[in-house]
Formats: C-alpha cells, sequence, structure tokens
C-alpha cells in the first residue's frame, strides 16, 4: 500500500471584508460604556499584526442581540455555501471525478446542525449517496490538524478512493454582543470566518502525510473552549497560552519526532495554526526557528484572523502555492481545547 498524500487544498470565504480599524472602532463603541479601562486594552487591535478579516455578517448585524437560535440557523446556511465553495475547489484542482471521492470528514466548533452539514455537501457537488460520513465537533483550532490525521489514516482504508475533509467555522456569529469581559474583546480582535477543504488519497499526489501524535494536558479544560449560555457559545481561552507553549513545545515536538525516528534537524518546514501574535512568537522561540519559517502562517494570520480550524489549511494553501517539491520533512501545529497540542509529519 502507499502513502496518502494531500492531492488539493481550496478555500473560501464569507462577503464581508473589513479592515482590523474599522473593527476596532465598532467594538470601542459597543464597549465604551460598560468596561473600566478600554483604552488600555484597545491596542491589542494592533498588537495582533492582523490587518483585514472576513465577517458572515455586516457590521451593523453584531450590534444587535441575536438569539442561539437565530445566529445558528445563519451558520446553517453560510456554512452550506462556504462548505461547498472551498470542496468544489479542491475538487477542481485535485482533477477527480466526484465518484472517487469515499468519505466526507466535517470539521467545525463554532454551529451544530442536524444533520450535519456534510450531508448536504453530498448532493450539492453530486457525490454517491453511499459516502462514508465522519462529522466531528468541538476540536476549536485543533481541528484541521486533526482532519488532517484522521483523514490520512481513513484513506488508507479506502483503496482507489479519496477522502474529503472540509473545516468550517464561522467565529463572529458567536459574538455575545452583552459580554464585557477581557476575553470577549481579545476574541472580537482576532477571530474571522472561513471554510477550507482538501482531499487526501493514497498515491494522490501531494505532500505525504507520514505520520501524526497527539496530546492532552491533564486538567486543563480551563484553557479553552466555550461557555454554553442562554444566548450562545461563550469564549473561553487563557492569556497563559503563549507560556504554555514556550514550556511545553521542546519536549512535545521531541517526543513527536521520537516517535517518528527523525532527528529535528531533518524538519524544513513548519505550517502552523496562527492562533495569534504572541502565540507564533512563542513557537518561534521554543523551537528556535528563525522568522522565516513562520512567514506563510503570519501572512494567513494577517489577512484574514483566526479562522479556528480552518487557518491551517489557509497557511498550507499559502506554503504549497510557493514551495516547490524537495522531499524534505515538515511540521504541521495546532493547539485547542483540550487543552490539546495537535502534530502532522508530512513530506514536501
Amino acid at each position: 500500500m502507499g502513502n496518502p498524500q494531500i492531492m488539493s487544498v481550496g478555500t473560501a470565504i464569507p462577503p464581508y471584508t473589513l479592515q482590523q480599524e474599522e473593527i476596532k472602532e465598532f467594538v470601542a463603541t459597543l464597549f465604551q460604556t460598560n468596561m473600566a479601562h478600554l483604552e488600555r486594552l484597545l491596542p491589542v487591535f494592533e498588537n495582533g499584526l492582523i490587518k483585514v478579516r472576513h465577517l458572515s455578517r455586516p457590521l451593523a448585524w453584531y450590534r444587535e442581540m441575536h438569539s442561539f437560535a437565530e445566529a445558528n440557523k445563519l451558520y446553517e446556511e453560510t456554512a452550506l455555501t462556504l462548505a461547498e465553495e472551498a470542496a468544489a475547489k479542491a475538487i477542481k484542482q485535485a482533477g477527480i471525478r466526484s465518484d472517487e471521492i469515499g468519505m466526507i470528514i466535517y470539521i467545525s466548533s463554532t454551529g451544530i446542525a442536524t444533520p450535519t452539514v456534510d450531508a448536504k455537501i453530498i448532493e450539492r457537488l453530486g457525490l454517491s449517496p453511499h459516502t462514508a460520513r465522519v462529522p466531528i465537533w468541538g476540536l476549536g483550532c485543533a481541528g484541521g490538524i486533526v482532519g488532517l490525521a484522521r483523514a490520512s489514516e481513513l484513506a488508507q482504508v479506502l483503496p482507489g478512493k479519496a477522502v474529503l475533509l472540509i473545516t468550517v467555522e464561522l467565529c463572529s456569529l458567536t459574538f455575545q454582543r452583552n459580554d464585557y469581559s477581557k476575553a470577549n474583546l481579545v476574541g472580537t480582535s482576532l477571530f474571522g470566518d472561513g471554510a477550507a477543504a482538501a482531499l487526501i488519497a493514497v498515491d494522490g499526489g501531494g505532500p505525504t502525510v507520514c505520520g501524526s501524535y497527539s496530546t492532552l494536558f491533564p486538567a486543563t479544560e480551563d484553557i479553552m473552549g466555550w461557555d454554553v449560555t442562554e444566548s450562545g457559545l461563550k469564549v473561553r481561552f487563557s492569556r497563559d497560552i503563549p507560556s504554555i507553549v514556550r514550556k511545553n513545545l521542546p519536549e512535545l515536538t521531541g517526543k513527536a519526532y521520537d516517535k517518528w525516528d527523525i532527528d529535528s534537524n531533518s524538519v524544513q518546514h513548519y505550517v502552523v495554526h496562527p492562533g495569534g501574535a504572541k502565540v507564533l512568537e512563542a513557537y518561534a522561540d521554543s523551537l528556535r526557528l528563525s522568522d522565516d519559517k513562520l512567514d506563510h502562517a503570519y501572512r494567513v494570520l494577517e489577512s484574514y484572523g483566526n479562522m479556528s480550524s480552518a487557518t491551517v489549511l489557509f497557511v498550507l494553501n499559502s506554503f504549497l502555492a510557493s514551495t516547490p517539491p524537495t522531499e524534505e520533512y515538515g511540521l504541521m501545529l495546532a493547539l485547542g481545547p483540550g487543552f490539546s497540542a495537535e502534530q502532522v509529519l508530512f513530506r514536501w
């Protein structure tokens, strides 16, 4: 049996494109009468190195209160549109027929639907009604890496078929209008909306997925996640994430390299989830990387913000578009709720 390979990547963004300065001014207006020392916190919009983000609704929509049901209905509609667009791009780029896709893995953490969005995608894209479905919810920012790992494993038991991985995150629709916490302010400075898709198949052409490594930190569920409230999903994340990265990442990557039986010097490429500017700095510091090693992550952060699970596939797309294959190892890396770290080794 051959090796699972990433045949193609497709991306999609919602129609409302906003400059970071516009969002900063909007948020300042919303928070000014209810948040002490707001002026001390607003520089987070500049310090995050984000210039542009893409949202599912116009700014005026976020000024009003919306029920969980209303926001989730918009999630279902927009997620389907973006998932179809990203998947269609990936399929066209790979040059495969619809009957060559044997499975869909659908990753999301920012809305719910039953039947899940992947069921509707099968009909929209004209895939076989016998296509296997694996919807996965709740992985947060780690979802893109987990999806690639599981897709690569499952592709090996689907001879002659490709696995279609789709990630969709509409973070802005979870915005809590009356949450005046620092976490919500930071979240509004960071998160954006987007979707990405990838096709993975044995000997499909493209980067080879060589292995994966998952780590769950004990008793850390308060670090990152959602609090489910009457009005929807309320963001929860800790300011300690960069320090956790600096403390633990060298050991985590070392254990992964031992499992994969490679030396750290063999890894020449880094495709990482840009959780934020401080997280990228922590990656560089802890792994002793030069700035150019994370260039694609910084570019995606600047142009899209943090789109949770979809973001790392945007980084991968940027990397593949400008990096010719040299058969060198690369590391994909993301952190997510749990608190967890996910790593994938690839060769390109």
